[in-house]
């Protein structure tokens, strides 16, 4: 039995596909038959220009190995995004040559990764399993704002979506709130979300002793900064007009970074530490000196779709969320973590309003945390992959 796994980016690359992806590849190693063997194809960490942690081009631990493709230095534009996957594409298509598969998964960080693994899957006739993370014809029509490109792309996209997804023997969708825009797909679907990785269910993220009532509380995002999560329409004018009470860690890297350092600085006045991406052991310690942990959305229509994975690691440090979300994301959290303060994206009063009167209470998470465990989900999900490739037999 030989698996070939396309993922974007992949551990020690600093992602939330990278982290879903390996983690999926270490269940699957421990569930494979004695000759079963997988075989990931990946890039060299590249996600943010900030934080590169080395990584060697080819590895082989037990029945795993695993290829990574060097990519040139990209910034974060489409075009420039593009060109680095057809250079990711030429390697897939060098590294798989005259080889057989039983199975092809593809986890969609990038979405054109889907439509390699369709293209893959229907030379070679191999069973196909696709793992959904993101929509990008959605993404491109709210984000993008040239109307003729628009015109001309989205059609374009969509056409390659639809073909990734009808080529499908296998469908995976991240968040439910995908499933109506894949409704034309006919063949098994489930809904194996993110989950909480160990690393989190490791840590005590306890605060030593409380945050005295003269000091400034502390606020903490961690994650992508870019059109998704539109900081800079939340964070500089709440950070304004909340000086003295609060402080905001902004830790991360992405294509709007850029505008949030301008409208912090246009507005020369607010508490807010911009931090570069870090490795999750450091990560952890901002977390245990948080007062709150901050999610963001930005008010698209695509981002009504989402579950965010971050919600499944903040959830875990049992500290007080404060989520400006809408569409899937809020009706998830409104039924699973009951005390997780939400305001509507880009809502600056509202978001204030909220925290301001937020009174501290006991935050019982135990149920939610055992059930979105990441190994448990996985889990049940390898045994999914597995399926797939014995009902073949």
């Amino acid at each position: 039995m030989k698996i070939l796994i396309l993922s974007f980016y992949y551990e020690p690359d600093f992602s939330a596909c990278s982290f879903r992806s390996s983690a999926l590849v270490k269940c699957l190693s421990k569930k494979l038959p004695q000759q079963g063997h997988l075989e990931v194809i990946t890039t060299m960490p590249n996600r943010y220009k900030s934080l590169r942690n080395p990584a060697m081009s080819f590895e082989e631990t037990g029945n795993v190995k695993i290829h990574r493709i060097a990519l040139p230095d990209v910034e974060i534009k489409f075009v420039d995004q593009a060109l680095a996957f057809i250079k990711y594409w030429l390697g897939v298509k060098k590294i798989i040559k005259n080889q057989k598969y039983d199975l092809i998964f593809v986890t969609s960080g990038r979405f054109l990764s889907a439509f390699l693994g369709a293209i893959i899957s229907k030379n070679t006739k191999t069973r196909y399993y696709l793992d959904v993370r993101d929509i990008l014809s959605d993404g491109v029509s709210d984000i993008l704002k040239n109307r003729i490109i628009k015109f001309f792309l989205i059609p374009v996209i969509k056409s390659a979506e639809k073909y990734s997804v009808l080529a499908a023997t296998h469908l995976n969708l991240v968040s439910p709130g995908f499933n109506q825009s894949f409704n034309l797909y006919k063949g098994e679907t489930t809904f194996f979300t993110n989950g909480i990785d160990d690393t989190f269910l490791e840590n005590n993220f306890e605060k030593v002793g409380k945050t005295p009532s003269n000091k400034p509380k502390i606020i903490t995002y961690a994650g992508n900064i870019g059109e998704g999560q539109g900081l800079e329409k939340i964070i500089p004018e709440a950070a304004k007009r909340l000086k003295g009470k609060y402080v905001f860690n902004i830790i991360g890297d992405g294509g709007t970074k850029h505008k949030l350092k301008k409208k912090i600085a246009d507005l020369q006045d607010g508490d807010v530490n911009l931090i570069n991406p870090m490795n999750r052991d450091i990560l952890i310690k901002y977390y245990k000196e948080s007062d709150f942990l901050f999610l963001h959305l930005n008010n698209y229509e695509a981002f009504k779709k989402v579950l965010p994975s971050k919600i499944f690691e903040y959830a875990a440090t049992r500290k007080p969320i404060i989520a400006g979300v809408d569409g899937y994301a809020r009706n998830f959290l409104e039924e699973n973590l009951k005390d997780v303060l939400i305001f509507e994206p880009t809502n600056v009063e509202e978001f204030i309003r909220v925290l301001e009167n937020y009174k501290p209470h006991p935050i019982l998470r135990e149920e939610f945390i055992q059930r979105f465990n990441r190994e448990v989900i996985f889990d049940d999900m390898t045994d999914s992959i597995l399926k797939l490739i014995s009902s073949k037999q």
